[in-house]
């Protein structure tokens, strides 16, 4: 697991989901790498998309660092916020962008931050 000392902002998962919502369009505003705490993992991540899709607010990342019950423990995933716990902005950036295997797109019910150009829906993760 990578650890960073260069913490901008830091809030306990009861921290009401408006602060969780300032720090993700914050970070993919500044596409600023993310640190959080989802399914029990210490991830580190590039935030790509952050919206409503299917009534629930998530977050479509690219995981390139920590802890994931999955292998291999980098690559696309999705988070639904009220999962998500000690968010935090990182100082490191990341370039924006990524091209997605599967080119696939999901109709998002409102998409509040995006780091893509394209003015559709964000990338789906690999099944």
């Amino acid at each position: 697991m990578t650890e960073k000392a260069g913490k901008v902002l830091s809030f306990p998962a009861a921290r009401p989901l408006v602060g969780q919502d300032q720090l993700l369009q914050s970070a993919i505003a500044g596409k600023r790498l993310v640190a959080f705490v989802l399914d029990g993992c210490k991830r580190i991540a590039e935030p790509h998309d952050y919206g409503i899709y299917k009534k629930e607010r998530r977050l479509f990342f690219y995981q390139v660092g920590g802890e994931s019950r999955s292998r291999p423990a980098t690559g696309w995933r999705w988070a639904i916020l009220s999962k998500v716990s000690d968010l935090e902005i990182l100082d490191d950036t990341f370039a924006g962008s990524r091209p997605a295997p599967t080119g696939q797109h999901v109709e998002w019910d409102a998409l509040i931050a995006t780091v893509s150009l394209r003015p559709s829906g964000p990338r789906t993760p690999d099944p």
